[in-house]
């Protein structure tokens, strides 16, 4: 396959207005350090790495370049284990009238503890990554799990679920309609508990969990890039599909450097960008996307916001990006094919757009304004989160080896 793909991208400035900011609180350093301490109770528990890209961000133009690679978090190749884990603490502490700090790994996993609490299904919908953290994380807490999985969704996302001991099944329905499933099979069960990495009317606490375990990446990479000199990034990029990571991120950076935060800003899948679209539509309410959301970037493909998400968001972004396809494959390309003394950053579709977005507002001069609207200079100290590895091998293999959305240039001169 030599697939190209040559649609563009769209960009919003955020001139939403902002709300009473309610929902930044849940991301503060305090309760963000309480989910870090509960993950490094877990053996497996090592701080991801934070590669400094000096050779690209001298190409780019950038003061420099940091990017947080979360392909190596808890062995499951993606960042999303840290929320799922961190919600299922905290609902077995709130059912219990304990505190989460109370209920480190080696307490949650002892068989007296099992016996004492019982066994909760948690049921969640996920394109791959979220599921199998939520189905590793019960299996590793003696609990049970069920994950439903949205239409077209990798068979190696599924075989990994299943080898966490859960029940999952893929389903002829778009990631929303999935959520929906989830939630009405979990309310139908008197063991169940939905444990979904988004929020709505109703459904807040589990979500705002999950995003307090997203806190435990920005923790970590503030740390190291206080260790690298870097006293404070001057610009965050960050993935959204429903928005989940891009608030807990937004949002820990924005309780951090109160005052002086980093300009933030948010990339989505163009087929799947309701945030995007919210902040276009500029009014506050959120818009939804209907549809198959067909994209190489599953992580993303989601049509409906995390209301949580996009209320930090629209208080604390900068702008908004619908990233097309070649995006996400120009920044996997670049991340496997570096420059010469830079480090490989293995990253799939969701994990690397945000790398493809940097290097087209930096090099093509049809995204000057962008880059002017969010101040990116040779001065800039920007950090960027590769929140998956190779994730789905034949995809990754697609974009790598046959160029798939590969970028057909258009006689414009590329800026160095």
């Amino acid at each position: 396959m030599n697939r190209t793909n040559n649609a563009e991208m769209e960009f919003a400035v955020n001139h939403v207005p902002p709300s009473d900011d309610r929902y930044l609180k849940l991301m503060d350093v305090e309760n963000v350090r309480s989910a870090l301490r509960f993950h490094r109770s877990f053996p497996e528990y090592e701080v991801t790495p934070l590669h400094h890209l000096k050779k690209m961000s001298s190409y780019l133009g950038l003061g420099g370049l940091y990017v947080k690679d979360e392909s190596y978090r808890f062995g499951l190749n993606a960042f999303k284990v840290l929320g799922g884990s961190f919600a299922i603490a905290s609902h077995i502490a709130k059912k219990t009238g304990k505190n989460v700090d109370e209920l480190p790994y080696d307490v949650l996993s002892s068989e007296v503890f099992r016996e004492e609490m019982g066994q909760t299904t948690f049921y969640t919908a996920t394109d791959g990554n979220h599921g199998r953290g939520v189905a590793w994380s019960a299996n590793k807490l003696g609990q049970k799990a069920v994950v439903r999985m949205p239409h077209g969704s990798s068979e190696t996302r599924r075989a990994n679920i299943a080898k966490e001991g859960a029940e999952v099944t893929i389903e002829n329905l778009n990631y929303d309609d999935c959520v929906r499933l989830a939630a009405a099979q979990a309310k139908a069960d008197p063991d169940g508990v939905i444990i979904q990495d988004t929020a709505w009317r109703g459904y807040t606490d589990i979500p705002g969990w999950i995003m307090q375990g997203y806190g435990t990446l920005a923790l970590e990479a503030d740390r190291q890039l206080h260790a690298n000199g870097v006293e404070r990034p001057t610009h965050v990029i960050v993935q959204a599909g429903v928005g989940s990571l891009a608030g807990a991120v937004v949002g820990f950076f924005a309780n951090r450097y109160k005052g002086d935060e980093p300009v933030m800003s948010v990339c989505e899948a163009g087929s799947a960008a309701c945030l995007y679209r919210s902040a276009k539509k500029g009014t506050g309410q959120t818009v939804k996307v209907r549809g198959k959301l067909d994209t190489i970037m599953a992580g993303l493909a989601c049509g409906e916001p995390n209301i949580i998400g996009w209320d930090i968001l629209r208080n604390h972004a900068r702008g908004f990006a619908a990233c097309p396809d070649w995006m996400s494959a120009k920044g996997t390309r670049m991340y496997g094919v570096p420059l010469a003394g830079d480090p490989t950053v293995i990253s799939g579709e969701s994990g690397s757009v945000t790398m493809g977005f940097l290097a087209a507002i930096m090099m093509y001069p049809r995204y000057a304004e962008i880059k002017e609207a969010l101040g990116l200079d040779e001065n800039s100290q920007v950090l960027l989160i590769s929140t998956e590895g190779n994730t789905d091998p034949m995809r990754f293999r697609e974009i790598v080896w046959d160029g798939l959305y590969g970028v057909r240039h258009r006689g414009e001169e590329v800026v160095k």
